[in-house]
Formats: C-alpha cells, sequence, structure tokens
C-alpha cells in the first residue's frame, strides 16, 4: 500500500473533481462546433479559475502541449492562493480535443495530482505505452519484447490463447505494422480514434474486455494515465520518442538524460496521487455532460486515490445561474 501523504488532504479529493467538472462542463457547449481550439480554450480558463479558488500552492508540471498550439495552462505556471501544501498538477483539461469537435466518444477533462517532486517532468513528446490490468506477476510483460512476445506471454498469464487477447490501439498511421503484427496473431483489436488516457484505464476494468494498451502517444497523457493505474493497479511501462534533435533538446531540459531508458509506474508517479476525471462525451469509462430541461446539468466524474486504493464514482448536478 502507497503510504498516504500529508500534503494530499482528503477534501483535495472531492475539491479535483470540482476542477475537472468545471473544465468539461465548459468543454461541453463546444461539441460537435468542428472548433479544436475554442473548445480547448473554453476548458483551461474553466480549469485555471476552478484551481485558483483553492487553498493550495499548486505548480503545473505537466500542462497543455505545444504541439497543437493550444492554449496553456503551461508547465512551470502557478495556481490555487499560494496559501497551503504544495502541489504538483499533471493535467490535460480537454484530452480529446478533435473528439470533441467531431462529437465523438471518450473526451474527458483530467488531471493528477501529487506532492512536490513525485511526477515526472515529460516533455511534450511522444511516448510508446504498455498497460494491462491488475492481477499479474510484475514483469510479464515488457517494452523490451516485441508486441508478439508480449500478447503470448499475458496469454499464457491469464491462461487463454493469443487469439483471445484483446488490445486497445490508437487508430493512426504510425501504429499499422503493429496492427499487422497483432492481427496475424489473431489479436482483437479496439482501435480507438483518440484520448488514449482512457485507453489505458480501460484494462482495469473488466466490462472493457480491453486486456492491453499498445502504441504510442503523448508523453503527458502517460504521466496522466499511470497516476490512474497507480490508484487502481496494473502495470504501465512508458518509453520517449524523439523524432528530431529539438525534441531530444527539450528532454534534456526538463532533466531527462537517458534517452533510451524504459519508465515503470513508479518512475512516472511515486508516492500517493489522486486522480480524476470528468467525461465530455459519452465514453467507455465516463458518460458525457448533459443538458436537461429547465438547463439542469449533468455530469459523471471519477476520483481515486493511490494510499487508499479508493475509487469513487462521482454523478453530479449542476444548476445554470
Amino acid at each position: 500500500m502507497v503510504k498516504a501523504s500529508k500534503a494530499l488532504d482528503r477534501v483535495l479529493v472531492l475539491e479535483m473533481v470540482r476542477v475537472t467538472e468545471a473544465a468539461a462542463i465548459a468543454a461541453s457547449r463546444l461539441i460537435g462546433r468542428g472548433d479544436e481550439k475554442a473548445a480547448d480554450a473554453a476548458a483551461v480558463e474553466a480549469m485555471r479559475a476552478a484551481f485558483n479558488e483553492l487553498e493550495f500552492d499548486g505548480t503545473v508540471v505537466i500542462g497543455e502541449g505545444e504541439r497543437d498550439e493550444a492554449p496553456m495552462l503551461y508547465i512551470g505556471e502557478k495556481v490555487g492562493t499560494g496559501n497551503g501544501p504544495c502541489i504538483d498538477i499533471a493535467l490535460d483539461p480537454l484530452e480529446g480535443t478533435t473528439i470533441t469537435a467531431k462529437g465523438g466518444p471518450n473526451a474527458l477533462a483530467v488531471l493528477a495530482i501529487a506532492e512536490q517532486g513525485c511526477l515526472l517532468n515529460a516533455p511534450d513528446v511522444y511516448m510508446d505505452k504498455l498497460a494491462i490490468g491488475p492481477g499479474y506477476e510484475a514483469g510479464v510483460v515488457s517494452l523490451a519484447r516485441t508486441p508478439t512476445e508480449n500478447v503470448r506471454a499475458l496469454a499464457a498469464a491469464k491462461g487463454v490463447k493469443p487469439n483471445e487477447i484483446i488490445v486497445c490501439v490508437l487508430d493512426r498511421p504510425r501504429h499499422e505494422k503493429l496492427i499487422a503484427e497483432l492481427r496475424g496473431l489473431g489479436c482483437g483489436i479496439h482501435l480507438i480514434p483518440d484520448g488514449d488516457v482512457a485507453g489505458v484505464i480501460a484494462v482495469t476494468d473488466p466490462d472493457t474486455t480491453i486486456d492491453m494498451y499498445m502504441g504510442s502517444g503523448g508523453a503527458p497523457e502517460g504521466v496522466l494515465a499511470a497516476a490512474a493505474l497507480r490508484c487502481v493497479g496494473g502495470q504501465f511501462q512508458g518509453r520517449l520518442l524523439f523524432r528530431n534533435d529539438d525534441e531530444r533538446g527539450r528532454a534534456r531540459k526538463w532533466g531527462v538524460t537517458d534517452l533510451d531508458r524504459i519508465y515503470e509506474l513508479g518512475d512516472l508517479v511515486k508516492g500517493d496521487a489522486i486522480f480524476a476525471a470528468t467525461g465530455v462525451t459519452d465514453g467507455s469509462l465516463l458518460d458525457g455532460v448533459k443538458v436537461r430541461k429547465g438547463g439542469l446539468i449533468t455530469t459523471e466524474s471519477v476520483v481515486m486515490r493511490a494510499s487508499t486504493g479508493t475509487v469513487r464514482w462521482v454523478k453530479g448536478e449542476h444548476h445554470k445561474g
């Protein structure tokens, strides 16, 4: 069991839900409107305003990505009143900007918090990711092995044939070879258009039937997903991927010296942590924001804490005005 943090007061658990709710509601007003930047900007401003009402000294260590030229809750930005415990924050006010603009599934407002120095300062580059749910021996899968070897190892650990394993993969051209290799084994592949935080978390929920997550996506999202697995169990590995010298330089700026390192779950998120997410659009993890008759707004959120292993599902009703 992870030791409880003195800085992460239990009151902060529900306060984090209020923050993700605010971002999700703001973004939901732009679902299907075709404007990714406007949806992201709305979520960012709502999340920033909600943070700044809280009694803590918060620092964003993983923020909005430069790659998307998004309006930022930038790395190093201070949030909160400045009074109270020092907290590091990883966030994605709108995980799934394209999803939201097109009205697709699995868009989320997401954040994780931990004590100062306990979240990896992941540069805004890609990360090769591998995740499985709880209940397996440590090291059953590894990024040091091929996808085929990992599928066969997990199948043996689960007591099934390799063609009974279901793998979640982002639907991207860069994953064509991976998808072909998995289909050569007869695996079921759950392709998702975006939103790999939800994709990684799906391996922890038996109802999704997803056994493993594979493929590359944003490194900041990798840390967020790792925070969730830190709370509920499961295994996660990540390895940073660099396309050019600029990205390698960015990594060194944030203290990354071993560019080929395979990060374990405990390397990405140390100690106690709180993870919170609110659905923006309906998805496998959470229902999206709904506007009911009379202007009533409903939300669904999940909040987790590593030290207790507690997972709370929160249904919210919000009245306009």
